[in-house]
């Protein structure tokens, strides 16, 4: 079998005990960010499995548009993520 080689590990291992691979990341050529897809860059940048800068380039985003996800779930939860949401969890 033959493994690609990637800066960083493989896998990570959440708090809650799941374990967390590159394969659970988004495709790179992700166009629509649904509140899953978001968190799940969010939690692979926060453990340590893909750095934000390689998050970055990887999915084109902003870092404004990336912490804007990571204050989102540190501040209300992955529920903030959706897009339904804006409103209730906008800040004044």
């Amino acid at each position: 079998m033959f493994l690609k080689k990637v800066d960083g590990p493989r896998a990570v291992t959440l708090p809650d005990g799941t374990i967390m691979t590159r394969a659970d990341l988004p495709p790179e050529s992700t166009k629509r960010w649904v509140a899953s897809r978001k968190a799940a860059v969010v939690r692979g940048v926060l453990y340590g499995l893909i750095s934000q800068k390689d998050a970055l380039e990887r999915y084109a985003l902003s870092e404004e548009e990336f912490l804007s996800w990571v204050a989102a779930v540190a501040n209300h939860g992955e529920e903030a993520l959706k897009a339904t949401a804006l409103k209730k969890y906008r800040q004044p």
